[in-house]
């Protein structure tokens, strides 16, 4: 069913900013709601930000809102995740996801709504 391939992690002091991307190989990348996730060790993965397919639509985590942006290209078939004012907490591997659902609801905080998963990228965050 193609790739989703994450990029763009690595390790920043606390304040700073990195921006992550994820390409997506092989769908029809307009056709889905991506969102992006992220797993600490030793943790559960959680939601952090989803995106509707025309790119109109955004939803946050409420650990996240207003230091990090969701957005898409769908020229590029790429979603991006530009996380500022990192802090130690926000170190996890991350990872996109694509949901082939129509609706965009609070149900995309769910890892369950989606269909297809990347690999994840490292983001550590010193303090």
């Amino acid at each position: 069913q193609g790739q989703l391939v994450e990029s763009g992690g690595g390790l920043v002091q606390a304040g700073g900013s990195l921006r992550l991307s994820c390409a997506d190989s092989e769908r029809t990348f307009s056709n889905y709601i991506m969102g992006w996730f992220r797993q600490a060790p030793g943790k559960e993965r959680e939601f952090v930000a989803a995106i509707s397919r025309s790119g109109i639509s955004t939803y946050y985590a409420d650990s996240v809102k207003g230091r990090f942006t969701i957005s898409r290209d769908n020229a590029k078939n790429t979603v991006y995740l530009q996380m500022n004012s990192l802090k130690p907490e926000d170190t996890a591997v991350y990872y996109c996801a694509a949901d082939r659902g129509v609706f965009f609801s609070r149900s995309l905080a769910d890892r369950s709504t989606y269909d297809y998963w990347g690999q994840g990228t490292q983001v550590t965050v010193s303090s």
